[in-house]
Parts: structure tokens; C-alpha cells; sequence
């Protein structure tokens, strides 16, 4: 989440008058993030996350996301329930921006999982995966490989200037990948940016899944490979494979992996993290003037791109069959 669209007073009392949600007490914006402008609103019906949809999410996909969060919350799953208007339409423009309002979900975010974390977290990213079986859109990963050698060609030429090496480091990886990239896995629905700061817990409890923006079809061991790099790194590249043991034993309580999907979980990973890498590469340099927003550092995926060229099979990754 983040801001680089300001809101006046005027512009979004305009926007709230189409809504039954109450009288406006507060608002304020959400710096975390790096996508869209959010902020927070707080009315005499209660809290609200409102959504100005910006830079890499297309107007064409926003029914699909819209949809896919009513799906999940009709089936159980503890995610934002997206807030029609009082003429059944859940997406407006506001500021020049396509914009929505959803449920606000109780609970914080946790800075430095631990095991029984990861746990909860596994079991949960089952859980979305099964919801999303009868979901009838489709929208295929923007994000995915086909577009990492695109988003490198933005920043190829100032990457070595970001850590040294780096260009060289990216071009081998995408050879491998372009390569060896696995086809066939089963796939449905995956959230694909299952970061900490999308989930929410109440104590140890798991209480919610947020952000669903970057959400599509595409294979479920790739959304796995995303949790794994998102969780189970520190800061300095280190991989802590007790928190990720945890998180695949948690998600294969609910959906036991074929033995395809274990085989293709080191590139996955690899390919997971040269995909964060990319995009927070671009973002580090192409911040807007002005913008309420901190770039994230796209060395981290760096640091942990060094810890899967030098997987061998899922074992390293936690997975004891």
C-alpha cells in the first residue's frame, strides 16, 4: 500500500456520497507499499480501506480482483469484502483513478514471523487456493516469466549502479530460467504477493489475507515459492529452513503437493525472488516526485537469489517428503 495520489476533502466527500457507510469522521493515508494510493477511513459505520488503483494494475483487471475477494469471503476466507454503492457497482473513479472501498480486517501485521507463523500461513495459502477452485475468471501472471527479461530491459543499464555486478547476475539468471521454467503444475487461483504485511493475525491466530492485487492464475507452488522467499529470509539473505519447513508441512496438512510441484520448487523460488528483485529494481528508480512512498531495497532479493543457485531439490527448501 501506498500514496501517490492526494485526495482533497471536496474530491472524496464526492466519492463517499454514492456510499451507505456513514458520515466521514478521519482518513489518512497509507504509506507501506509500493503499488497503489490507500487510505484509511474511519466512519460512523466503522473502518474502511479505500483504493486508488495505480501503476501496474489495468483497469481491464479489476473485475477479476473485485470478484475474485467477494468469491473468497462467500466461501469463508477471511479477506476484504469489497463495498458496492448504492447502485450495485463496486468500482467508481475518483481523482482520475479507478477507485474502491473494502472491508477493513482486524489485526496486525507481524515484523518477524516465527515458525508457528509460517505454520498458519501455509494452512491459510491452502485454504485461498481450494476457495478459488470454482472461480470462473481467469487471468493469467503478468508478472510471470515472459515479462522479467521486459522489466530488466528498463533498468539493465543502472543496475550496476544499485550493487555491483547485478546485470550479470540477472542475465545468467534469466538464461536459467527462460530455460528450464516448469510447465503443467497445477494451477488455479494464487494471491502471488503473500508478503507479511498482507497478513494479518489476533495473537497466534491467523485472521486475515489482504492485498489481492497482483492475484491471477497461475501455479500453486509458485504462490508457495513466493511465501518462502517472503518469509523465510532475514535481512541479510539468510535462509531459516525451520520457518520453511513449517510453512510447506502447514500448507500440505490441507493440499499435499504432487511430486511434480516438489521437484520444481527450486526454480520456482529462483524465479519468485528474480521477480521481486526486477520490480523493486524499477521501482528503486523511478520513485514519482513527491510521491508518499518508500521504495523496497532490491538488494534483499539479491542477497537470496544467492541462496537458490545453489539449490539442489526441495530438501534444501525444508520439504522432508
Amino acid at each position: 500500500m501506498a500514496v501517490y495520489t492526494e485526495v482533497s476533502d471536496a474530491a472524496l466527500g464526492a466519492f463517499l456520497s454514492a456510499y451507505e457507510i456513514g458520515g466521514l469522521l478521519s482518513y489518512k493515508g497509507i504509506a507501506e507499499g509500493v503499488e497503489n494510493s490507500n487510505f484509511f477511513l474511519h466512519t460512523t459505520a466503522g473502518s474502511y480501506i479505500l483504493t486508488l488503483y495505480e501503476k501496474r494494475v489495468r483497469a481491464d483487471d479489476l473485475p477479476f480482483f473485485i470478484g475474485l475477494m467477494e468469491h473468497l469471503s462467500a466461501r469463508g476466507l477471511a479477506c476484504p469484502q469489497p463495498v458496492r454503492d448504492r447502485a450495485g457497482t463496486a468500482l467508481g473513479r475518483l481523482c482520475g483513478r479507478p477507485a474502491a472501498i473494502v472491508s477493513f480486517l482486524e489485526g496486525v501485521s507481524v515484523k518477524a514471523p516465527g515458525v508457528d507463523h509460517c505454520r498458519e500461513l501455509g494452512r491459510a495459502l491452502a485454504r485461498l487456493h481450494a476457495a478459488g477452485a470454482d472461480f470462473a475468471m481467469i487471468r493469467e501472471n503478468s508478472l510471470s516469466v515472459a515479462a522479467w527479461r521486459p522489466l530488466f530491459e528498463q533498468a539493465e543499464a543502472q543496475a550496476d549502479s544499485v550493487s555491483p555486478g547485478l546485470a550479470a547476475r540477472t542475465r545468467d539468471d534469466l538464461a536459467v530460467l527462460e530455460a528450464g521454467w516448469p510447465a503443467g503444475l497445477p494451477r488455479g487461483v494464487i494471491h502471488a504477493d503473500l508478503f507479511t504485511d498482507n497478513v494479518f493475525f489476533i495473537g497466534d491466530a491467523l485472521s486475515g489475507l489482504i492485498d489481492f492485487y497482483f492475484a491471477c492464475t497461475d501455479a500453486f507452488a509458485y504462490d508457495l515459492a513466493v511465501c518462502l522467499n517472503a518469509w523465510c529470509f532475514d535481512a541479510d539473505g539468510r535462509f531459516d529452513r525451520a520457518m520453511a519447513a513449517a510453512l510447506i508441512a502447514g500448507y500440505e496438512a490441507e493440499r499435499p503437493l504432487e511430486p511434480a510441484e516438489v521437484a520444481a520448487l527450486p526454480i520456482l523460488c529462483r524465479g519468485a525472488a528474480l521477480r521481486f528483485m526486477l520490480t523493486r529494481l524499477v521501482d528503486w528508480l523511478n520513485v514519482p516526485p513527491g510521491a508518499l512512498v518508500k521504495p523496497k531495497d532490491p538488494r534483499e532479493y539479491d542477497r537470496r537469489l544467492t541462496f537458490h543457485r545453489q539449490a539442489r531439490d526441495a530438501r534444501d527448501y525444508g520439504w522432508w517428503g
